[in-house]
């Protein structure tokens, strides 16, 4: 079975949702969601980026449909959510982190601050968890913070989800659309890209609109990284990297996690699961064509999207893995986007 590093999950937010239940979670005995330790041997995931991600309350959308009516009926804008508040996110924040280093305690995960430790991991038969935190909210305008989670193990961060924070502009959820929507960076978000290039904490650039998302590409020293984002071109949601985007990052000798999510494969752009490969295989097809074969891998977005029918849940990589063999895809490049791009990323990124 191939090993697979995932560019991006959201196991956190369910563990913090349901505080009482992590056991049964992680260790399979619930039989919900997409991620639990038995699927995960099954499917052959070793590791990958836990994310940190703070929703927005409720109460924010209280007079709208739910975000999942509004995208199973393109064409679709959903009103950007207001700004979390620091006093708000830092708690929620600290729950997340606490779960994943209470997993670390059972022996079956490790928090992962090096490539050497995600090898350690992977040959000990332990999933190799990397600390990411998807929108900066948690982090304050001095970026005091963000060395305390440097400390606490946070190598991944994105400045933003889909909503503004202090640091930046967030792309809203749009059908069709262009990630041009917004302003760039604000004079904080400027200084948090130098602050994490001198920590060596990666940025992850999805969900940032485009002028955010150039101005990274101005300040960073570091490759350029979309954790789990799809093609533009195939499925022109503002979520999605134009090819213009692509060409920045594969200049870079960046990286991008394809994402799983239904709502950005489908090339029109609706919420709803599908059988079959197809929208997989061309927006596979299309980030290699413009990135390259080294520059590729796997983003699920798994606890956090509708899957494809045929995927499931991270049992159901292989699956995925097949398809893409059968499409032509050799073993050394299924090798390359399951896990040794991701690997070689992070040499880059961090250092060896």
């Amino acid at each position: 079975m191939i090993p697979v590093l995932d560019g991006h999950n959201d196991l956190l937010l369910r563990l913090h949702s349901a505080p009482d239940q992590r056991d049964a979670i992680w260790f399979g005995k619930d039989g919900e969601g997409h991620l639990d330790l038995p699927r995960m041997k099954a499917g052959g995931f070793v590791g990958g980026f836990f994310a940190i991600y703070i929703p927005s309350p409720a109460s924010d959308r209280a007079d709208l449909p739910s975000m999942d009516q509004i995208m199973r009926d393109p064409p679709f804008d959903v009103p950007l959510p207001k700004p979390v508040p620091l006093a708000v996110a830092q708690p929620m924040a600290l729950s997340m982190a606490a779960h994943l280093m209470a997993l670390e305690r059972t022996g079956t995960l490790s928090v992962c601050r090096t490539v050497a430790d995600i090898h350690a991991a992977m040959a000990a038969g332990r999933i190799a968890a990397i600390l990411h935190m998807e929108g900066a909210e948690a982090i304050d305008e001095s970026l005091d913070a963000l060395h305390v989670w440097h400390a606490a193990g946070l190598r991944s961060i994105g400045p933003v989800w889909s909503r503004p924070t202090i640091f930046g502009h967030g792309v809203p959820f749009r059908f069709p659309g262009t990630p041009d929507t917004g302003p760039g960076l604000t004079d904080a978000g400027k200084r948090l890209v130098k602050e994490c290039n001198q920590l060596k904490i990666m940025i992850d650039l999805s969900h940032l609109n485009e002028k955010g998302f150039d101005d990274v590409a101005t300040l960073s020293q570091a490759p350029l990284v979309a954790t789990h984002s799809n093609a533009h071109a195939v499925t022109p949601s503002t979520r999605n990297l134009t090819d213009r985007q692509l060409r920045l990052i594969a200049e870079t000798k960046g990286m991008v996690g394809l994402n799983y999510a239904t709502v950005f494969l489908n090339p029109d752009g609706r919420q709803a699961p599908f059988s079959g490969w197809d929208p997989v295989l061309r927006h596979m097809d299309h980030l290699i064509e413009i990135l390259g074969e080294d520059h590729v891998g796997l983003g699920s977005d798994f606890d956090g999207a509708e899957m494809p029918t045929d995927l499931g849940d991270v049992a159901g990589q292989p699956r995925l893995l097949q398809a893409l063999r059968a499409h032509g895809y050799d073993e050394a490049l299924l090798h390359k986007i399951a896990h040794k791009n991701w690997l070689a990323l992070l040499t880059r990124t961090w250092g060896g």
